[in-house]
């Protein structure tokens, strides 16, 4: 991981992208540089549009040797890097028509705590249990990542507990506290997710936090580091609570999907949805669901009755579950987001038209 940019004009390109509070910078053939604010993709000032050549320099400056060798066998890398003690960024350089492009999001380099990123504070009750499973899911970019660092800071400040991360890349770098924290970086540190939850057994881990679960073995392994003793945190890139299970389950062959049902219904702690949607007043907002793994909500999963679980979800907010059309609905009557907003991130637009006339 540099902390320094070879290039100088990429650097200036960083630094404008940290001041302007940007999420993303993005260098492509044929385009300006292009930061992302707000939600929406604007022009770097004085960037100037990148030819074929300027557009792979820049690009390229960024890896290291081996890194490059590695780019070039497989056409695209992930991996991250700080800048100046300012900020840290996740790195995606990939092909496309034969040219080469790249993607930086923005890593803030201090971690916000639930209460910052105006995250529900019953959250704060899934830190501080021994054992489950708890999954942070969402379209990409919309802050999983940093609610999930969030979480496992709070772990950090209050429990005198072992933490590792697998991560691929490694985002959020955790300073340690009460607690040992350990990370490892896949491809540096250990050679994929499965590996390194398998490992964690030998390991004397409490708490574990798993970048990403893309295969059904990582899935296989984190359910049963749930189910025996461990506090098992992840991601996954679906947009509702139900529909987690769902591909959670659906990972597995036919005759795996009745054992998996069974331990997720045992080790499921809870599933939070998260969406950053542009605030009215400018910067973006937060609107999120919500499920708590109840004694209703585990028989749902057991049965094969996940469809369900919205029904749940929705008449159960006095025992802290959130369903993301009241939570829409809540921002726009304080009108802190627009109604077109609200329409475009629902997942059920009649049911949120019904809340928002009540």
């Amino acid at each position: 991981m540099a902390d320094e940019v070879k290039n100088k004009e990429l650097e200036l390109f960083i630094e404008e992208a940290i001041r302007r509070d940007a999420t993303d910078l993005h260098l492509v053939a044929g385009k300006a540089p292009m930061i992302r604010i707000d939600g929406k993709l604007v022009t770097v000032e004085n960037g100037g549009i990148l030819d074929l050549e300027m557009a792979k320099e820049l690009s390229l400056s960024l890896l290291r040797p081996e890194q490059e060798e590695r780019f070039w066998a497989q056409k695209e890398i992930d991996f991250s890097f700080s800048f100046k003690n300012k900020a840290r960024f996740r790195v995606n350089i990939y092909q496309q028509l034969g040219r080469v492009s790249a993607a930086l999001r923005f890593l803030p380099s201090r971690i916000r705590t639930i209460e910052e990123l105006n995250l529900p504070p019953v959250l704060h009750q899934f830190t501080q249990v021994s054992q489950g499973f708890f999954l942070v899911v969402g379209p990409s970019g919309h802050g999983k990542s940093t609610a999930l660092a969030a979480m496992l800071d709070d772990i950090n400040h209050t429990r005198q507990d072992h933490v590792l991360t697998i991560e691929d890349p490694m985002e959020y770098i955790f300073v340690p506290d009460k607690c040992v924290v350990e990370q490892r970086e896949v491809g540096m540190d250990v050679t994929d997710f499965h590996t390194g939850l398998r490992a964690m057994f030998r390991e004397d881990v409490d708490v574990c936090m798993i970048g990403e679960m893309r295969d059904p073995e990582t899935m296989s392994t984190a359910i049963t580091a749930a189910e025996t003793g461990h506090l098992i945190f992840s991601t996954l890139h679906t947009n509702t609570a139900a529909q987690t299970i769902d591909r959670v389950i659906d990972t597995f062959p036919p005759h795996q999907q009745l054992q998996i049902r069974s331990q997720l219904a045992s080790t499921l702690l809870g599933v939070l949805s998260r969406r950053l949607i542009p605030a009215i007043g400018g910067g973006l907002i937060n609107a999120v669901e919500l499920l708590i793994a109840n004694s209703a909500v585990r028989n749902l999963i057991r049965e094969g009755k996940t469809h369900q679980i919205d029904m749940v979800i929705e008449t159960s907010s006095e025992e802290g579950m959130i369903s993301l059309n009241r939570s829409l609905a809540d921002l726009y009557q304080r009108k802190l987001i627009t109604r077109e907003n609200a329409e475009m991130f629902t997942t059920n637009p009649a049911e949120l038209n019904m809340l928002i006339k009540r």
